[in-house]
Order: structure tokens, then sequence, then C-alpha cells
């Protein structure tokens, strides 16, 4: 490495890299306000998120400021998905994850065939000239093969599939056990088994972390207890399960399965609210007016057995046709979620909802066709009183009279001023108003913008816009609000089968209704735990993204040479990014198969314009497009404008 004296007063910075494909790095740091550069001259075998030591190199006059790694502190990943690729007698693997610019060179002992898809550990890489060295950890079969496919990104993702043998047993002994737990539980808990409870998910939905009770009381307000899986209950902290979970942090949700946080005799039975099965609950219960107003508040441990599992379909069925099986109680429900929702938005909540996509996979995993999510009244039921529950939590432990009380909250910060500068340009070079105050940026800005933009042709790619302009939703020990949904208190009190920071939350609120206090070091990991959740948050949305990505590319390989209706979704220097308007698979027409002109950027109006021809493309245009090429291994879609 050069020497790196005289480089400022800076010389030795420690950041986490971001690592592009053409293996550029950026090393943001608070002293500057760009993200310090480093040419992939200058990387020395850094990768994507190490922890890195950096030496500012000398300043040249209005050019970017720049760096070189000195130091590797810590790897944030030495484990690699990819293909086996043979050449001149070596074996290499050619990593799926593009943000890992070297192939890595295998042991002439490993004996495996060309086009194997394999996980790799990367075991040395000092020299940046020469390719890292690696050993195969799992063979996973024939690259393009469905299961091999999924696998792999769940791998690359840096989870696990299965479960470690320690992790199956403890589950089997608590399933086992759990006719006993019950019994021992039955007289200690706040028993709701004969209120009308049920439970309303997605058709395919294995594992039920939530139900909902109603019962109207003498005074004509309602009780409405939302009820959450006590996994708590059954996963202890230390215990093998506990520890696999922390590492986890999250379910991840693929295409055709689910990647379970807990192992699924946990998840899918022990702990999950079944139909028609006594269950433990941690339950938030509230009395509310028929004007939504919560009058009070209980939180405690409950014994629940639910009357029904509806999907959101059949839920929506039952409503519209005014009658059926708990038609009343679902009226009702709805009736009040539909007040809270409005009061939300009244408040400031910002409705940021985008289409979604569905597969429909044949035996072998293969796309044989694809539909758009549809979301009905009864997903806005569920999700108001979610919300309602993780507020009202989140709140109450704030408010407790005592002083640094540890809690997790969900929280999100305002957004950053440079980013709603760039959507403000965006959105007015499109033609609508949006004119955010000097003092920043509020909610009522953003849902005055959608207001505006709905049934516009560009209304999804401004939505998307303002999604990229806001900072990350996150978990923290220390309360900041949450931006988007307008709240002062937020906290993710709902899902523990699937997420790591509400069984957290359980365990907390448990010992403060308890008066018990939680030891010191416990508390101490709880707070490294949020930082590893919002890691793994991130891995795990970003698998979900590869998994429909991949499909999309897999169903639109056999419909080449097809015409679609499209929009143009992106403008750059080198063409346009289209959307199909059904699968809402995006693909790129480079700009020298526009037509025979040379086209021009005009970054104000997001538009490219031929010279000769005076012809002009614009963001959310309607275009026909013709697919000329489908790249499985990149995930990329190449269009033409017919």
């Amino acid at each position: 490495m050069e020497n790196n004296e005289n480089k400022g007063e800076n010389s030795n910075i420690e950041g986490q890299i971001t690592v592009s494909r053409r293996g550029v790095g950026y090393v943001p740091n608070e002293a500057f306000e760009e993200d310090i550069e480093i040419q992939n001259d200058y990387i020395n075998t850094a990768l994507n998120r190490d922890t890195v030591e950096i030496a500012l190199l000398p300043k040249v006059e209005g050019e970017r400021l720049r760096g070189e790694v000195t130091k590797i502190i810590k790897r944030a990943k030495t484990q690699f998905v990819g293909t086996i690729e043979k050449k001149d007698g070596l074996s290499f693997l050619a990593p799926d994850d593009q943000r890992m610019y070297m192939d890595i060179i295998l042991s002439p002992e490993e004996k495996i065939e060309d086009g194997m898809k394999v996980l790799v550990k990367m075991t040395n890489w000092t020299d940046p000239k020469k390719n890292p060295e690696g050993k195969i950890l799992e063979v996973l079969g024939k690259k393009g093969e469905h299961n091999v496919e999924m696998k792999a990104i769940v791998l690359g993702h840096g989870f696990d599939t299965g479960f470690p043998e320690d992790v199956e047993k403890t589950a089997k002994e608590i399933e086992n056990k759990k006719t006993e737990i019950l019994k021992e539980e039955e007289s200690k808990r706040k028993d709701f088994r004969n209120v009308t409870t049920m439970t309303i998910d997605p058709p395919d939905a294995k594992d039920f972390d939530d139900a909902i009770s109603l019962k109207e009381l003498d005074n004509g307000n309602l009780e409405i207890g939302i009820h959450i899986a006590d996994v708590s209950h059954y996963v202890t902290p230390g215990s093998p399960i506990d520890k696999e979970a922390q590492e986890r942090a999250t379910s991840i949700y693929l295409v055709d399965r689910t990647i379970p946080m807990l192992p699924e005799v946990i998840s899918n039975d022990v702990s999950s609210l079944n139909a028609n099965e006594d269950k433990l609950a941690y339950s938030a219960v509230f009395e509310i007016t028929k004007e939504g107003e919560v009058k009070s508040h209980w939180f405690g441990e409950t014994m629940i057995n639910s009357d029904r599992r509806f999907t959101y379909e059949d839920a929506q069925k039952t409503i519209d046709a005014g009658q059926g099986e708990y038609y009343g109680e679902l009226k009702t429900l709805d009736d009040l979620a539909k007040i809270l929702r409005k009061k939300r938005f009244e408040n400031g909540s910002v409705a940021f909802e985008h289409d979604e996509v569905r597969f429909t996979l044949d035996e072998n995993g293969k796309p044989t066709g694809v539909e758009r999510k549809k979301m009905f009244d009864t997903n806005h039921l569920v999700e108001e009183y979610m919300l309602l529950a993780n507020r009202e939590v989140a709140e109450y432990v704030f408010k407790l009279n005592k002083k640094d009380l540890f809690f997790i909250y969900r929280t999100h910060d305002v957004p950053n001023p440079d980013k709603i500068e760039a959507l403000e340009m965006f959105v007015k070079a499109i033609g609508f108003d949006f004119n955010p105050k000097d003092t920043g940026v509020t909610t009522h800005d953003l849902n005055n913008l959608f207001k505006q933009i709905k049934g516009a042709p560009t209304e999804e790619l401004i939505k998307i816009s303002a999604i990229r302009s806001m900072t990350k939703a996150v978990y923290s020990n220390k309360n900041i609000g949450h931006f988007g949904l307008a709240f002062k208190y937020y906290t993710h009190f709902t899902s523990p089968i699937r997420r790591y920071p509400d069984l957290m939350v359980h365990r907390i609120l448990k010992s403060q209704l308890q008066g018990k206090e939680i030891p010191a070091e416990e508390l101490k990991k709880y707070n490294a735990l949020t930082l590893v959740s919002n890691d793994q948050e991130a891995e795990a949305t970003q698998a979900e993204r590869d998994s429909i990505r991949y499909k999309q590319v897999e169903y639109m390989k056999d419909h080449i040479g097809e015409t679609f209706d499209g929009k143009i979704s992106g403008v750059a220097e080198f063409g346009l990014f289209v959307e199909d308007e059904n699968t809402k698979s995006e693909g790129l027409v480079h700009v020298s198969k526009i037509g025979n002109d040379f086209y021009t950027l005009d970054k104000k109006t997001y538009s490219i314009k031929g010279e000769r021809s005076g012809k002009s493309y614009t963001l959310g245009d309607k275009v026909k497009i013709k697919l000329m090429g489908a790249d499985l291994d990149n995930k990329t879609l190449d269009f033409v404008i017919v």
C-alpha cells in the first residue's frame, strides 16, 4: 500500500465502506459533506459494508475528495454464493453478489463441475492484485433450478435455510410440554376465551401473530383486544432458540416460501394463534368509543381461543355481502377501523402504498402467471388495530415515571433536506405543485402531493421517488417519533413470531408490569441487537426483492419478441428504463436502440430528446415496448420501443 504521509490531518478515518459494482468505494465522514471516494486502485481488497480505515489522498482542486483503504478492520461478509466456472484448469466462483467485484479462486482439490451453484467461504485475500481464495461450504445444485436459486438468494444474504440440531431439539421439547404449559398458565392469566376473537391474514399464512377480539360494553363503547402470540413465554433469553433468533432477527418472505426466524413447530404451532385452540397471548386491550376515542387501555398476559381464521378476501366478502358468520363483528371492526384511519391521515400519516405483484408458480417453481396483489378494506382493518397497539404500548412505556427507562422504539427520522429539494425539483419538472417550507417538509405536504397525482401516469413513480427521499425506519432505544406515521411514540409489538425486536419489547413491557428489573447486561445486549435487527431487516428486504426480480425475469424470458404496454420509469444518458404495466418488470431501452437519431438528456425535465427529429421521451410517458432479451444471471431485461 502507498505511503500515507502528508495526506492531511484526518489521515486515519474509520468508517463503513459502500462498494459499487465497478469496485469503487465510498466512505461517509461527518467532517465532509460528500462521501470520500475510493478508486479501484486504492480499495485494497475492501468489500461492501466492510469496516475500514482510510487515509485521505492529496486534494485536487475541483475534484471530489478521495482516499485509500489502509486497513480492513472488520469484514461484513466472508461467505458468497455463486456459480462455478472453469478456466485453464482452475475453478473459480463467479459471485451472485455483484458488489463482489472479484472472482474467488478455489483449491485444485475441490472437484466440482462447471455450472454448479455453491456457497463458498473466502479464506484468504490480502493482495489486491490477486484473486481471493476460498473453499466450498455447500453445493446447492445446478444453476437455474428453482429451489437452488431461492436457496442461493437466502444464503447470499447471510441467512440459513435450516436450524441447528440443538435448536430443533429445544423446540421439540417445548412442543411436548405445550399442554402442560397451558394448564399451568390457565389460572394466572386474564381469560378471553369466551370473547369473540378472530384472525385475518393472507391466504397462504401459516403462522398467526395476531388476533382481534370484540365485545360491546353496556355503556355503548367497544372493548377491542389486540392479542399477540406470547412467544416470550416459550423462547427464553439465552436458550438455543433465542440465540438463533437473535442472529436471524427476522423471518424472510420469498416469492414461494418463508424462511422463519423461529423453528416451524414454534412459529406455526406452539405459539401461533391457530383457530379453535387455547393459546397464550400477550394483549393490548382498549375501551374505545364508536367515534374512535381511546378511553382506557390494559396490557397483560392472556389466554385466548380464536373462533375463526379469516383470509382478507373471506372477511371482505362477508362485509360486502352484509351477512355471514361474524358479519356483525366484522362490520363493527371495519367501521371503527375506517374512523381510526381517517383520523390518522388527518393527523398527518402519509399514504405510501404502491402496487406489489404475486406469482403463480407450477410444481417446479416456474412462474406461469403474475398479477397485482389486491388490497382490501380488511387489510386496512388489521393494519389500523396493529398500529393502535404499537403506538399505545410505546406511549405507555415512554410516559412511565422512570428516568432513562430502556425501550426499543420503531423510529422514522425527518427526511434529508437535500433529498426533499431534489424531489421538489423532480415533481415540479413533471408538472405538479410541491412547495415544502424552508423549515422542512411535513407529512401534510406529502399527502397534498399524493392527492394531486392520484390517477396520473406518473403517480407510482412519484410515490416511489418520495419513499426514496425518506430516511429508513429503524429500531432505536432513543424515541424521536415516527415521521411517516406522524406518531410521537411508536414501537413494534405485534409480530414476535417473525421479528426479534417485538420479542424484546414483550420482555421489557412484561418486566415493567411485573415490577421486575431486566439485568443491565441483558439490556446492553438488547441495545446491540437493535443494530443487528436493522441490518438483518435490510438484508431480508433485499432477499425478498431479489426473489421477485428473479421470477419477473424468468417469467419474461418466455415472452421474448412479444410487445407490452409500458411506461417510462427512469431516464438516463445511456437510455430509458421502462416498466411493463402488467408484471411491473423493469428493463432498459438502450439509447442506441431508440431510433436513428442522437438523443441528449435534459435533467431538468427528466426527458431525452432527439437532435434531428425533435422526438422526446419523458418520465411517465406510456410506450409500446418489445422484449428483446432477458438475462437471469444479472436479473436484467432489454426492451426496444415500437
